[in-house]
């Protein structure tokens, strides 16, 4: 029998491995797994859902059970992928047309459902993600502040430097210079 799991807080590749290990510890085997979904099988015992959240908890995850939390799981995985594991150019990328296609869901509800059970709208959430993204950049040093600024779709060096200064309260310059860079954990950026 297969069990498909939706798992918040999943934002990276070890983040998959984490939650397959663990799952294989406790005698499932995944049939698929990816950011915010795994599929598994269990053949000789049934589905025990309280252990696995426990074990998910454990390692900073856990289970999505409700509808609008499912839908809003994906919505954060899908901003996450785009923005922070795809080389892609968002200079011309319209979210809302990506997220409504990808999900096939009207655009105007997706919005609605996220702002009410998160606080924050997809907006808000997704220039969060691209300003953390910033910050990963600025730490290597490897492209330039106008480079950063096309690759995410800013109209100008400005424009991406206000929204910087509004999120973290630095200026990107500043931020460079620091020893001590304050980078967040993907499924932290919400939390002030």
């Amino acid at each position: 029998m297969e069990t498909t799991l939706y798992i918040k807080n999943m934002v990276c590749h070890r983040c998959i491995k984490v939650v397959k290990d663990e799952l294989t510890r406790l005698g499932y085997e995944v049939s698929k797994i990816a950011l915010g979904e795994a599929i598994i099988k269990s053949s000789e015992k049934s589905t025990d859902l309280s252990e696995i959240r426990k074990v998910l908890v454990d390692n900073g995850f856990d289970l999505v059970d409700d509808k609008n939390s499912k839908l809003i799981e994906k919505i954060k995985v899908l901003i996450i992928e785009k923005i922070h594991h795809q080389n892609n150019n968002l200079e011309k990328f319209s979210f809302s047309k990506y997220l409504s296609n990808e999900l096939g869901v009207n655009y105007s509800h997706l919005s609605s459902i996220f702002s009410s059970c998160e606080g924050i709208t997809i907006e808000k959430f997704i220039i969060k993600q691209k300003i953390e993204k910033v910050k990963e950049l600025l730490t290597y040093d490897e492209l330039t502040l106008s480079e950063i600024s096309f690759m995410f779709g800013y109209s100008s060096v400005q424009h991406l430097s206000n929204q910087f200064k509004q999120i973290t309260g630095l200026n990107p310059s500043y931020f460079k210079k620091l020893k001590e860079h304050r980078r967040k954990p993907l499924d932290k950026i919400n939390e002030p």
